[in-house]
């Protein structure tokens, strides 16, 4: 595959809490994803260099977007991550490649800056501890 950019070859769905997948991409003006390995150090005495463990896998995701309270969009998605304590399939396409994983989300943020923009954060984490795989 060829190096590539991140424009217009991005899908995105994010479950609601009812487990329906929405497609809010046209809301979304960003999104982080992290994968991390914990690591444990175990360098004896006896050597020069770090030694290292691979530990347990993680995800987690942040979309930032702008408000739209239309249904089926991105404020209908994520309104009710402060009252309910449910999975969400994040399903994230890059390129042909796929990472689907279950998160919660612990924040629904809303700003509303002194210009006047009405955006929104939402964070999530890994939720079932299944590894993290691109397809």
């Amino acid at each position: 595959m060829a190096k590539s950019t991140g424009l217009g070859q991005t899908a995105l769905s994010i479950d609601d809490a009812a487990g329906t997948a929405r497609d809010i991409r046209n809301d979304i003006t960003n999104w982080q994803l992290s994968t991390p390995r914990g690591v444990q150090d175990v360098t004896g005495i006896d050597k020069s260099a770090n030694e290292r463990l691979l530990l347990l896998a993680d995800v987690s995701f942040t979309a930032n977007g702008v408000h739209n309270p239309a249904a089926n969009r991105a404020h209908d998605v994520f309104k009710t991550v402060p009252s309910t304590s449910v999975q969400r399939t994040v399903t994230l396409t890059v390129n042909g490649v796929t990472l689907a994983t279950e998160l919660l989300f612990s924040d629904y943020q809303l700003t509303r800056s002194d210009s006047g923009e009405l955006t929104w954060s939402a964070p999530g984490a890994l939720a079932d501890g299944n590894v993290p795989t691109w397809t």
